[in-house]
């Protein structure tokens, strides 16, 4: 049943991706309010990426839901789109459009005239360091040329929330320093940030929510404060997640 707290921006309901017989996520229960940096958290095959790819629409749900600001993540996938930036693990684009064209492109997607998309691209282009790089075509573009990209394209629209998945990989510690400083911004603008990542330590910094993910079910979620008031100990979110992410037979 669909919350009816206003604060409430991404609901997640019994949500389950089944492959035959395999359950890459299993009966998954979430609920992020506006504001907060929020983390998945989760060892390779945890279920992270399927999790986000049916938020996004991308994925059907096997059975469940999913829901952001109260649209169905798969059959308002339209309308999600608009009032969420997606920063996927491994972006693609055309390569044989320039880094300009396609972020003119991504500004035209949301409705934005030519100077508009150059307005609120100029000032994430300079922070990312992209700038020297917008006249290359895409094909020449490394993997964290390409991530910083894809995220400038995913900010253009001011989105209420940021859905990145792995958003550091492929990026030097400049540009992830960087990053972070720009989800700190969203965050303090009233933006909600949804990140999966393994960089534990970058989490910790960073969130103020966690779920943690193991074989397709959650097993922990709530602030670091309670996670530590649950194990009783004042250790770090890395050996909390190590004694939970252990055992997947634990209940949230």
């Amino acid at each position: 049943m669909s919350t009816s707290d206003p604060r409430v921006l991404v609901e997640i309901h019994g949500l389950t991706k089944a492959y035959g017989a395999f359950e890459a996520v299993r009966n998954l229960d979430l609920s992020v309010a506006g504001g907060h940096i929020f983390a998945l958290l989760g060892p390779n095959g945890a279920g992270k990426t399927t999790t986000i790819r049916m938020l996004m629409g991308i994925l059907a749900p096997t059975s469940g839901w999913a829901k952001i600001d109260g649209l169905d993540c798969f059959s308002e996938r339209v309308e999600v789109k608009r009032r969420v930036g997606y920063l996927p693990d491994e972006p693609v684009f055309n390569d044989y459009l320039r880094g300009s064209e396609i972020i003119r492109f991504s500004g035209e997607m949301h409705g934005l005239d030519r100077t508009e998309t150059e307005r609120r691209a100029r000032p994430l282009v300079e922070q990312l360091g992209l700038g020297d790089a917008l006249q290359e075509f895409a094909a020449n573009y490394s993997r964290g040329m390409k991530k910083k990209l894809a995220l400038t394209c995913a900010m253009l629209h001011d989105p209420r929330l940021l859905i990145l998945d792995e958003p550091t990989n492929g990026l030097d510690p400049f540009a992830t320093r960087e990053l972070h400083g720009l989800i700190r911004a969203k965050a303090a603008q009233g933006r909600t940030i949804f990140f999966s990542t393994h960089l534990l330590d970058q989490a910790e910094k960073l969130c103020t929510q966690i779920a943690i993910l193991a074989r397709g079910r959650l097993v922990a979620r709530g602030s670091l404060a309670d996670l530590r008031a649950r194990l009783s100990t004042d250790s770090s979110l890395e050996e909390i997640f190590f004694s939970l992410a252990g055992d997947s037979s634990a209940a949230a």
